[in-house]
């Protein structure tokens, strides 16, 4: 594939490239006209009934990308160290888009947004995912609330799901609030205008961390991938910027797998099939333990999550550099996580990299339509009249889910890498220092330090092996279709 005549920016061009992709891989990147008139139907919010509790007066916040405009998820805290109440407040995208109705087909038919490096495309309409179905900051809106009572030893004791309206005190960023966290910089301005509010994140805070400490007891992996997102000025590429964890995300991330928790646990207790999302245990666990053995270390015969994470955990001391390209080898010898369902009774298949049993996926239903689904479930729940779906029809949507995940995940890789082939476009020539991070019968590969950039080695690849540093030259791109190619230019 060649690269099309330049007549646009990078930006367009990358948009152009995503939308055509998207439709490659069976995803519908527009809405139809039947989408557009039943949004000029919806007027405003969905309003509360007489069944729906008033949590308003909470100190609920949320906590996202800087850019991020699509609030799915608040939280709030009470009580202390021996037992806190945590309240994880959820979208309720039901209210507004019922099962059936156009909004719901495309939400359906895509089941996911798609985040690619220029622009996305979400699954709600804009209206709503990013209004009126959204927590925005200062909005009245109505909730699924997700409670959790979380003990000092960080086990969720119990918990419940119920309707409430909800109101969002301060809309926060991760990396301000990471920073404020760690005391290494100051109390965002939106935190500390809302009095008792800082007091209650550090709460949150704390309940996340003994959660984390829980499931890293049974096993949790903590993996580190490279995922850089482009930075444009005037359309055009200027750099990529490496998002990396902190306090603020995991304590968003703890709370949120402890409330897709709780949601499972709901429909099992009130005898409900539900979609689960699974990572089964690895089948190819004798990959996973080749690639220790590569490190100069053992693992057990069979799959054993706890000896894998203090693997990891040493690695990450010993080769912090090299521990990304460590973590995505095991995550593609673990396999690809996936939706089944389960029905009232059926043993739980579990979440083997989170290290937890009971896992559906419930807290984003503005941008995920497994959420959706389990919303409805639990609001059938919650009504006591039956089922939202069949059995059937759980089990087409789950296979479908996961497949039109795994389109989504390919569409934004592409465009991933036709982002950083724009960013390399005028640099053809040029030596890098770089690491191998893959070496097979397919190809070698290696990544450059800085910007962080993957690509192929087409001449000079032989007998390079994984971890090996070395000098590349630059050769070629292709953006369109996403092509870097590297030549070696010695140690």
């Amino acid at each position: 594939m060649k690269n099309r005549a330049s007549g646009g920016t990078q930006r367009e061009l990358l948009q152009d490239i995503a939308h055509q992709v998207m439709i490659e891989r069976g995803l519908e990147p527009d809405f139809s006209p039947a989408v557009e008139r039943q949004l000029d139907s919806i007027r405003g919010p969905a309003t509360p009934d007489g069944a729906v509790r008033d949590l308003r007066a909470l100190p609920w916040c949320s906590i996202d990308n800087d850019d991020s405009r699509d609030l799915d998820q608040l939280s709030v805290a009470d009580g202390d160290e021996r037992m806190t109440r945590v309240l994880v407040a959820v979208a309720d995208v039901d209210a507004l888009v019922r099962k059936g109705s156009p909004i719901d087909d495309h939400a359906r038919k895509n089941t996911t947004s798609v985040y690619t490096a220029a622009r996305i495309y979400p699954m709600l309409p804009e209206k709503l995912s990013t209004d009126l179905t959204s927590l925005n900051e200062d909005e009245r809106r109505v909730a699924l609330v997700v409670e959790m009572t979380v003990d000092s030893g960080g086990t969720v004791a119990k918990g419940d799901v119920y309707r409430a309206v909800v109101h969002n005190k301060a809309k926060l960023a991760y990396n301000a609030v990471a920073a404020w966290l760690d005391g290494t910089g100051p109390i965002p301005e939106r935190l500390g205008r809302v009095p008792g509010l800082a007091e209650n994140l550090r709460l949150q805070d704390r309940a996340a961390d003994r959660m984390r400490a829980v499931r890293h007891e049974h096993g949790a992996l903590d993996l580190e991938t490279i995922e850089a997102r482009p930075v444009f000025a005037d359309g055009s590429i200027i750099d990529l910027q490496q998002e990396r964890r902190n306090n603020a995300r995991m304590l968003i991330e703890d709370l949120m797998i402890g409330a897709n928790g709780v949601t499972a646990r709901f429909l099992s207790e009130h005898k409900l099939p539900s979609i689960r999302r699974v990572v089964r245990s690895p089948e190819r666990w004798d990959r996973i333990e080749k690639i220790a053995s590569d490190h100069g270390e053992k693992l057990p015969p069979d799959p054993d999550a706890k000896a894998l994470e203090e693997f990891l955990i040493r690695q990450r001391k010993l080769d912090p550099i090299r521990f990304p390209d460590l973590s995505l080898m095991i995550v593609k010898a673990m396999g690809a996580g996936e939706y089944v369902v389960e029905m009232p009774g059926d043993k739980p298949i579990g979440h083997f990299g989170l290290a937890v049993r009971d896992y559906t996926h419930s807290t984003a239903p503005n941008r995920r339509y497994p959420d959706l689904i389990a919303h409805r479930l639990v609001k059938a729940a919650l009504n006591g009249d039956g089922h939202a779906y069949s059995e059937d029809e759980l089990a087409v949507l789950a296979d479908h889910c996961t497949k039109q995940e795994d389109a989504a995940n390919k569409v934004e890789r592409h465009v991933r890498k036709s982002a950083a082939a724009c960013l390399l476009a005028s640099h053809i020539g040029e030596r890098y220092d770089a690491i191998v991070t893959g070496a097979s019968d397919k190809g070698t590969w290696v990544r450059i330090f800085k910007p962080p950039i993957e690509g192929k080695v087409v001449h000079g690849q032989e007998g390079m092996d994984i971890g090996e540093r070395v000098r590349v030259k630059l050769v070629a791109v292709d953006i369109e279709a996403g092509y870097i190619d590297f030549v070696r230019a010695g140690k």
